[in-house]
């Protein structure tokens, strides 16, 4: 117990993935299902749980419905793209006979090994959480205040938690926000 107490806390930094290298693995993926996924996951923030636990009942229009989400609540909501919207609502009318039916009826290991392969394919190792995490570095670095950020996009409770999801700023970064802020 004293060990626990004492022990120096480690903060990791995840390497986060440029919008055109995300867009060429959202681009490149061929099967609408799995390219589905991955924009949801990379321009929605979703949790491939979340993604995988999508009904047909959960789409009005660019707004979805999570039950039981991971913060404990009953419901909470997402916002998506229209054009995505648009796919996912086509797409869920084809594959779901009922309004209870998955969206996406497959694993959480498949779901990861779908995420894997897409980065293979444009030379990247890929995990979903760094599609969330690109989700919300780039919509920080796009200047969305980081209160849209937390409480909408990645629908966190605590702003710490989603300052830890946003990457460092580099020189070249820091220098373009100053001159588009005073230039």
């Amino acid at each position: 117990m004293i060990r626990k107490i004492y022990r120096q806390k480690v903060t990791s930094r995840w390497e986060i993935i440029e919008k055109e290298i995300i867009d060429e693995v959202i681009f490149r993926t061929a099967k609408i299902r799995n390219r589905l996924m991955l924009e949801l996951m990379a321009r929605g923030g979703m949790r491939v749980g979340e993604v995988l636990k999508l009904r047909l009942k959960d789409i009005q229009d660019q707004k979805l419905t999570l039950q039981a989400p991971k913060s404990g609540k009953e419901r909470e909501i997402v916002f998506i793209p229209q054009k995505v919207a648009e796919r996912l609502r086509d797409y869920a009318k084809q594959v779901c006979k009922y309004p209870e039916d998955r969206i996406f009826p497959i694993s959480y290991e498949a779901a990861r090994m779908i995420v894997l392969k897409a980065g293979k394919l444009v030379g990247i190792h890929l995990r979903p959480h760094d599609l969330r995490r690109h989700s919300a570095t780039f919509a920080s670095r796009s200047g969305v205040p980081i209160e849209i950020v937390s409480k909408v996009i990645l629908r966190h409770s605590n702003l710490s938690t989603t300052q830890s999801y946003l990457g460092t700023i580099n020189d070249v970064e820091a220098i373009r926000w100053i001159d588009n802020i005073y230039g």
